[in-house]
């Protein structure tokens, strides 16, 4: 097609390769192939169109700005969760859709950003990433404010007062409180990039080269997207069997496992990202993908959860509150001023390896 005739030699091999992974992944899904097997070429295929995602969402970010783009690719990229918690809780299993959100947030929040900033900051000549401290702080406002509702159901629940007889209609009541806080928020980020994105054009002389137009950009965004959706939902089914013989509990592979496997996509693009020094469209990505999963996903599927028998609600463990909690805290510290260094995200990352830590002796 000539909309792709601009593909250097390695980007044509490398769109071939994430084809024929997607296709071999479906192939071992529909063939019930051991589980092992699935799991390699799963992440295999995971890898390739997260490449995908990659580059199609910086040839889009060229033209849209930070803000937008990352809303955009944090969207397709949440799309596994979306579909891993529905079939969980239509399978009325409760503790895998509440990992599954968590397990996302903290590996988003800790470990992606940590390894994105570490990348980042080696990139940069005088060793600081810089970025604008506008989206690191609304996220952190977006998180304390779901890390305030889910505190207060927990204490309600641990006390055992009149409250906690009620806490699917609590949940209903702060799922729409939050949704209604993130739809202001947003609608107030994009018109704000929109606006500066247009003057940064008009102030660019000489427009970046790309390799696709942009019409191709959104085709191999989309497709990509809903490759990655049906990929990684073949990867989560292959994990029991591929895991069993190594006898790994439960919680550790819903909250490590499959959360960095489903956030594959946001992985690769931030770091990616970071390396080519476009810190506002790498930070936009993962943070948007960050107040997303806490503020939207979480509360859209709280709602969904009352079609089904089983009910998702803002109660969890303390420990899934005490860590989302001082996930809020760590990320606003660091990212907050615009500017973050090598070892901050070393920091985050070893956060986030002690609660795998925690959650493997669990």
């Amino acid at each position: 097609m000539t909309v792709f005739s601009g593909l250097t030699a390695g980007e044509r091999t490398l769109m071939v390769l994430a084809a024929v992974l997607t296709a071999g992944a479906a192939v071992c899904q529909v063939a019930d192939a051991p589980g092992v097997l699935r799991f390699v070429i799963c992440a295999g295929a995971l890898a390739s169109v997260a490449w995908l995602v990659g580059f199609s969402t910086e040839i889009i970010g060229t033209r849209f700005g930070p803000g937008v783009t990352g809303v955009m690719q944090s969207t397709l990229g949440n799309a596994p969760e979306l579909f891993v918690v529905l079939f969980a809780l239509a399978a009325g299993q409760t503790i895998v859709a509440e990992t599954a959100i968590f397990g996302s947030i903290f590996s988003n929040a800790l470990l992606i950003l940590g390894i994105t900033i570490i990348v980042g900051a080696h990139a940069a000549p005088d060793g600081v990433m810089r970025f604008g401290h506008r989206l690191p702080n609304d996220t952190a406002t977006l998180l304390l404010m779901a890390v305030f509702i889910i505190t207060m159901v927990g204490l309600s629940g641990y006390a055992n007062d009149r409250a906690s007889h009620h806490l699917v209609a609590i949940s209903v009541v702060g799922a729409i409180c939050l949704l209604v806080v993130y739809g202001a928020w947003l609608h107030a980020y994009l018109r704000h990039d929109i606006r500066t994105n247009a003057t940064a054009v008009q102030d660019r002389p000489h427009p970046e080269a790309a390799s696709v137009s942009f019409r191709a950009a959104i085709i191999l965004l989309g497709a990509a997207g809903i490759a990655a959706a049906f990929v990684s939902d073949w990867f989560v089914g292959a994990i029991d069997p591929a895991v069993s013989s190594l006898s790994l509990p439960k919680p550790f592979v819903g909250l490590v496992i499959v959360a960095i496997a489903s956030n594959a996509v946001e992985n690769v693009v931030g770091i990616q990202l970071a390396a080519k020094q476009k810190n506002e469209l790498a930070m936009s990505i993962i943070k948007n993908s960050i107040a997303q999963i806490a503020v939207f996903l979480y509360p859209v599927l709280v709602l969904i959860s009352l079609m089904f028998a089983t009910h998702l609600t803002f109660a969890v463990s303390g420990i899934l509150i005490g860590g989302l909690a001082l996930t809020a805290i760590s990320v606003w510290q660091i990212t907050g001023d615009g500017e973050a260094t090598a070892f901050e995200g070393w920091a985050l990352v070893g956060l986030f390896v002690i609660l795998a830590a925690l959650f493997f002796f669990e």
